[in-house]
């Protein structure tokens, strides 16, 4: 098993990174998140990752942090998630994030994420509260990313579009605000 990769950066993509190990150069997939974290090509790079063996592929999956790597094993082990699905929530939804969601129940959060649809995350919901130690999360019944998801939805914008807008938005604006950013950004898209 290859749980850790070390060596010099000598390609980015937009899924995935080489890395060069005493001359070997590793493939691996990662997502945005972990990919913006990284540093220029040429410089000296750590990545734990997960080898994914199937019968006809072989796969690096690379995160910046250890508990990241835990986490895509953990969704790994759910049924009817495989690598690219559980890359899709990583990269949607940070560890705390996911627990939240697992801890209330939140179908919504789930749905965010590309691939998922309404029963897919109820099913992963289910799945997943065995998992994990939700018992000292804190649930806010609304967020405020919840609040903003809620009004575009009621206002009548597709999960795919208020996901795209919610994507990049701050956390720390008011609700107001990022309601008032995220309309904006969908008349663009629209307009």
């Amino acid at each position: 098993m290859i749980s850790r990769v070390r060596g010099v950066l000598t390609h980015r993509g937009f899924e995935s990174v080489i890395i060069d190990v005493q001359g070997l150069g590793y493939e691996v997939a990662v997502t945005p998140r972990t990919l913006a974290g990284l540093p220029a090509v040429g410089e000296h790079v750590v990545l734990h990752t997960h080898l994914y063996v199937r019968e006809d592929q072989l796969a690096l999956f690379g995160f910046d942090s250890h508990a990241d790597k835990e986490l895509f094993s953990t969704l790994l082990g759910v049924s009817g998630v495989g690598p690219r699905v559980a890359m899709a929530i990583l990269a949607t939804l940070t560890y705390e994030q996911l627990r939240v969601a697992v801890a209330s129940d939140d179908v919504a959060a789930l749905t965010q994420v590309p691939g998922i649809g309404q029963r897919s995350a109820q099913k992963l919901l289910l799945e997943l509260q065995p998992k994990f130690d939700v018992t000292d999360v804190r649930i806010e019944a609304s967020g405020p990313l919840a609040e903003v998801r809620e009004a575009l939805s009621g206002l009548g914008y597709a999960p795919e579009e208020i996901r795209g807008t919610l994507a990049d938005m701050p956390d720390d604006l008011s609700v107001e605000e990022m309601l008032r950013r995220s309309l904006r950004e969908l008349g663009k898209a629209r307009g």
